[in-house]
């Protein structure tokens, strides 16, 4: 599990928290809690001067090993665009969710329309011969997943088709 954040000294007394297990040795009383090698925290702290400009950028790793290129840009687009299109998540608004189901069905609703129904710009292909200067695709298209751009009333109709075991 790889995390990455800012500086905050607090994130990973909080990871902490949440991930550790216990590890049994056999003998009585409490086992000690640890936290698993696989959980890692890298921290991208950010130094600038006194006028604001930026002089460095140091990367850390508060828990396990140091992440490869530990780029927050994308978590950071995700957060933004999740903000902007979810009520839920903006501050002393009357679109607040009053129960986890409402909240986590909210996200997945969200994140649906984000990577099957919504076209992305920077994924689009050129098209020649065609008044369409580009082909507009989704993520799911560009992993092969879709072939259309889909509609929620497509999202809604399409019967679920699963095997048992």
């Amino acid at each position: 599990m790889n995390w990455c954040s800012d500086g905050w000294r607090g994130y990973a007394a909080i990871l902490t928290r949440a991930y550790r297990q216990p590890v049994r040795s056999g003998q009585r009383g409490r086992p000690p809690l640890v936290v698993p090698p696989d959980v890692c925290l890298t921290q991208t702290i950010k130094h600038r001067d006194e006028h604001g400009k930026l002089l460095s950028v140091e990367i850390r790793a508060a828990l396990g090993e140091v992440i490869i290129q530990p780029g927050t840009v994308h978590v950071e687009r995700a957060n933004g665009a999740l903000r902007d299109r979810l009520n839920a998540l903006t501050r002393k608004t009357h679109a607040f969710a009053k129960r986890d189901v409402t909240f986590d069905a909210l996200l997945h609703l969200h994140l649906f329309e984000h990577n099957w129904i919504r076209p992305h710009r920077a994924l689009r292909l050129p098209r020649e011969g065609t008044p369409q200067r580009y082909q507009r695709r989704t993520p799911a298209m560009a992993l092969g997943l879709a072939d259309h751009p889909w509609s929620f009333l497509a999202f809604l109709t399409t019967p679920l088709h699963t095997t048992s075991q």
